[in-house]
């Protein structure tokens, strides 16, 4: 499609269980994409086309699909809703240019609601909300509505209100058009009756368009005088109004409906059309000179433009990886050569696929504001910008949270443990958020991700579609270390017996640092001054210093937060070399780190329970013998929300626990929070064990 203004790139993100993956599903078929419609309880769905996918209801890998309605192209990605899957929300939102945000209407916002919510907010995303599950015991709209503007501190519009609820839920009422929608004629929803108000429905009608006229001439000045002046607002001045408030981030336009009982989906697709922006829409991408990191650069959303382009998913498979680009800028062509900014390697592109769920179609080329992907590039990794050789930019990297939590894995047959190293690695590429390491101290070989279901799932993988059978040990915190004051220290590595020897010595400074959003938490800075050092083993020192800060110094947990300082050095003019400087390096950097305090530091989850009122008392105590900090309670509907910071290491088992407390009627979820200095006593517990 060559008119940009005519591409939607959105994602559809939610709360799990709040209908994200059901609603994609009438999306494709109403947008004449599917033929049939399938459901997430059969296993048949489009976009949880993956095994385990299927077999646990829940979407675990974000897939992308391409569609059409009216006049657009729409490019959707069905986002996970689970928190252990966080990761896929965040490289989406990072290249999307809206989002619908899918709420389940009895619950309003929920825990994982306010985690794509935060992240929409970082990478400045407008939104959409789509109130589903109309249908549904206890729904409540307007509830649900305020619980946006009170938790979310968003600014929603409704501009439909539905006419029933629960099982009286027949449609909705369009305010801007001033049409009722009844959908209780048809079947699958593709056949509905638009007509006139019913007139028990018109006193809320004409109150809540007058409330969205109100909001919506908050938007442009002159709406604002007709508005004053009691004038009438036209349907187009209206949608005009409310592209602008949504694009510029100042409002949300609220839709409802019910994705599994057809109500309301075509009103979202229109919604996409006309609130949500185009990529000629979005400001022009900033990036960085790769030679000057301070100096901001912009690329347009322009073909004419040189090539700008950012890799944000990787999908590792055997044969050939698959990669999935967001084009910024320029033309992305297939048979052409490209230039891997951060890692200076230049990259042969020789095919390109728009992506259909597990589908691929071939093509020759992607405009800028597009999004597909590609198979034959050799040392691309999730993050990394694409460019031409003669104009290079640095697009900014994505954000990944901390892994929590780790587990000793190991081949059912010693013949298999290069295999399971590959596919570790393989594993790796495709999710940033899940890690391997090897334990000098104990010989084991560890994983780490962001929660149970995580790692399950992971080991799934291995056995049934890499067939590695594994034995896991039992899940255990990732813990980190950090230091508390700046220290020095100095590293030699001086071997000179005769014929070619070892010489460096390599000093450090080491101490407290807090990154930037976005800021990896290790910092390497150079103060070397008048040429100590030949520049060319600055890189191999860094490296030692990184490498170093991998194992820590209390348990051999990766040390985060860190700034470390080159301060002096000497070399030799025969004996020195990289791997000298590397060594010499690693020393300091212990031997810094050693005197700079360090500390264990715990993960920190945020909780939150939803449980009647009969088990609030008993759930609430069990909280507080877990070291947990209370940090709210509500009610929402008849139930109480609790909401806490605790600490991983007491949450394992928390599953039966909490379900043994309230005969099985409470529910809740956990993401991670931040990591925080644990207490000295229970520390030394901890590194007493190792």
């Amino acid at each position: 499609m060559d008119d940009l203004s005519k591409i939607r790139n959105i994602g559809i993100t939610a709360h799990i269980d709040a209908g994200k993956t059901t609603t994609t599903e009438r999306v494709l078929f109403y947008s004449g994409t599917t033929h049939r419609m399938g459901e997430v309880d059969d296993g048949t769905t489009i976009t949880d086309f993956d095994t385990e996918e299927q077999e646990r209801g829940i979407t675990i890998y974000s897939a992308a699909v391409s569609l059409n309605w009216r006049d657009c192209r729409i490019n959707l990605i069905d986002t996970p809703g689970h928190v252990d899957f966080t990761a896929e929300v965040e490289r989406s939102l990072r290249v999307l240019d809206g989002a619908v945000v899918v709420f389940d209407v009895k619950e309003g916002v929920e825990a994982q609601s306010e985690t794509v919510w935060r992240q929409a907010d970082k990478y400045d995303v407008p939104r959409i909300c789509f109130m589903n599950k109309m249908d549904k015991t206890g729904a409540d709209f307007f509830h649900a509505v305020e619980s946006i503007r009170k938790r979310l501190a968003g600014n929603p519009i409704a501009v439909q209100i539905p006419m029933g609820q629960e099982d009286s839920f027949t449609g909705y009422i369009d305010l801007v058009t001033m049409k009722a929608c009844d959908f209780s004629g048809s079947s699958n929803g593709t056949k509905f009756v638009e007509g006139e108000i019913p007139p028990k429905w018109q006193e809320e009608a004409r109150e809540y368009r007058h409330l969205l006229e109100e909001k919506v001439a908050e938007f442009d000045d002159g709406l604002m005088h007709k508005y004053v002046e009691s004038e009438p607002l036209t349907e187009a001045e209206i949608r005009a109004a409310l592209r602008q408030g949504t694009l510029a981030r100042q409002c949300q336009p609220v839709l409802c409906g019910s994705a599994l009982r057809y109500v309301g989906v075509q009103a979202v697709l229109d919604a996409v059309c006309d609130y949500l922006p185009s990529p000629l829409d979005m400001p022009p991408v900033e990036a960085h000179d790769p030679d000057k990191p301070e100096k901001v650069v912009t690329r347009k959303c322009d073909p004419g433009q040189p090539l700008s382009a950012l890799v944000f998913k990787i999908v590792a498979e055997a044969h050939c990886d698959l990669h999935f680009i967001r084009v910024y800028s320029g033309v992305l062509k297939a048979g052409t050569r490209v230039l891997n900014v951060g890692r200076k390697k230049k990259e042969n592109l020789p095919q390109i696929f728009r992506i259909f769920a597990k589908r691929r179609e071939r093509v020759d080329k992607v405009h800028c504001g597009d999004i597909a992907a590609a198979v034959g590039l050799k040392s691309v990794q999730t993050g990394d910008t694409l460019c031409e050789n003669r104009q290079p930019v640095l697009l900014e990297r994505i954000e990944f949270p901390e892994t929590v939590i780790s587990m000793a894995i190991e081949p059912q047959s010693t013949a298999d443990r290069d295999k399971l190293v590959s596919a570790l690695k393989m594993l790796s590429r495709s999710d940033p958020t899940f890690e391997f390491r090897y334990n000098d101290e104990t010989g084991q070989m560890l994983i780490a991700g962001m929660g149970e279901l995580h790692l399950e799932v992971m080991c799934h993988r291995l056995e049934r579609d890499l067939r590695i059978p594994v034995r896991v040990g039992t899940p255990r915190v990732a813990y980190r270390e950090a230091i508390t004051h700046a220290d020095e220290g100095e590293g030699r590595l001086i071997r000179q017996t005769g014929g070619r020897g070892q010489y460096a010595v390599v000093k450090l400074r080491v101490e407290p640092f807090e990154p930037q959003p976005g800021e990896e938490h290790f910092k390497f800075v150079n103060q070397i001054r008048g040429g100590a050092i030949n520049a060319d083993y600055i890189p191999a020192i860094e490296r030692g210093a990184r490498d170093a800060s991998r194992n820590g110094n209390l348990g051999g947990y990766p040390l985060i937060n860190v700034m470390a300082t080159l301060l002096d050095g000497r070399e030799h003019s025969v004996d020195s070399s990289d791997i000298a400087f590397e060594t010499a390096a690693a020393i300091a950097f212990q031997r810094a780190i050693k005197q700079a305090g360090p500390v264990l530091l715990e993960p920190i989850m945020k909780v939150e329970v939803v449980t009647p009122e009969d088990y609030f008392g008993p759930i609430n105590s069990d909280l507080m013998t877990r070291r947990a900090m209370i940090t709210g309670t509500a009610m929402r509907g008849n139930n109480h929300v609790i909401t806490a910071e605790v600490p991983l290491s007491t949450m394992f088992g928390y599953a039966t626990q909490v379900r043994s407390l309230s005969q099985g009627r409470a529910s809740y979820s956990m993401e991670p929070c931040r990591y925080i200095r644990m207490p000295d006593h229970l520390a030394k517990a901890v590194l007493g064990v190792l």
